[in-house]
């Protein structure tokens, strides 16, 4: 299992146990995936970070004061 952070804006766009899919786009130097249908976004990785699978289960939400932290399990 492997889990990674989105940053979400708006509360009650996803849920804690719901399946969710990813887009994989890609800079010159890094990849970074976002919460299909524009959700939430994650940081930046690297080539050898790089997911191998495009769906995942939210696994928590946190609060924050910029917005939401959105963590996905992957299963690879």
């Amino acid at each position: 299992m492997r889990e990674m952070g989105f940053k979400m804006e708006r509360a009650g766009l996803v849920e804690v146990g719901q399946e969710v899919e990813v887009y994989e786009g890609q800079t010159p130097a890094f990849y970074y995936y976002t919460i299909v249908p524009s959700v939430a976004m994650s940081g930046n990785y690297r080539v050898y970070e790089r997911l191998k699978t495009t769906k995942g289960i939210v696994k928590s939400i946190e609060e924050l004061a910029s917005g939401f932290w959105v963590i996905v399990e992957f299963d690879e």
